[in-house]
């Protein structure tokens, strides 16, 4: 697509596909910049629809203009992601930015045991997020209270799984697919996956792969947006 100064200033949906290790907001940034130097603005109003861990890769919808009023809409739509799943230990983030804290063992799963505990997954359910995660409590995030080693209670939410799916299992990790509501920590989801096959888990790789309609696959890094513009 050819990107000119009006049709970025009257409103543009941007897929972005999100590099490991950025953050969401570098990624807005590095996106608004080259907007920026590209057209001499001295504002433009650029956000994103829906956070991705710096852990996380894939679609990130980034919006300039007046199409900022359309992030609300675009953060409630269902989300895919895909990824992977390390069985036998936990770790305090359920994913990999904290170290293992405890081992279990993996002898009694099964193949079938894993297909069959997905099961309890599916639809509507209570889901707590995780304690290292940017929601607030009393004004601070819950990280801060984390990384202090300070205990708050969190209160779970009702999210809803429409689709989840092991795509391959190679012990210990477990490849899989979930379709999920606004709102769904998938770390939290592996965290309660391990629980329930009575062993432990974390999220060692995590990749959104569709937001609504719109599709990673037609998506471009922040560094490939910014060659574009910027020739």
């Amino acid at each position: 697509m050819i990107y000119t100064e009006e049709n970025i200033k009257s409103g543009q949906v941007l897929l972005i596909d999100k590099p490991l290790t950025w953050s969401s907001f570098q990624a807005v940034n590095k996106i608004k910049w080259a907007i920026k130097k590209k057209f001499g603005f001295k504002k433009i109003k650029v956000g994103h629809a829906g956070t991705l861990d710096p852990l996380a890769t894939g679609l990130l919808i980034i919006c300039t203009g007046k199409f900022t009023k359309r992030i609300s809409d675009l953060q409630g739509q269902i989300k895919e992601y895909t990824g992977t799943i390390t069985l036998g230990a936990t770790r305090p983030s359920y994913d990999m930015e904290t170290e293992i804290d405890n081992t279990f063992s993996i002898d009694h799963i099964t193949s079938e045991k894993i297909q069959d505990t997905t099961k309890q997954f599916i639809g509507e359910i209570d889901q707590y997020p995780p304690v290292f995660s940017a929601l607030k409590k009393d004004g601070k995030r819950l990280y801060e209270f984390a990384r202090e080693g300070i205990e708050v209670e969190i209160k779970s939410r009702k999210i809803t799984i429409e689709a989840f799916e092991i795509t391959a299992i190679n012990l210990p990790e477990v490849e899989f697919r979930v379709v999920c509501s606004k709102g769904t920590y998938i770390r939290s989801l592996a965290h309660d996956f391990g629980k329930a096959l009575d062993s432990g888990a974390y999220l060692s790789t995590l990749r959104r792969t569709k937001i609504g309609d719109f599709n990673v696959d037609n998506a471009i890094t922040p560094d490939a947006f910014t060659d574009m513009l910027l020739p």
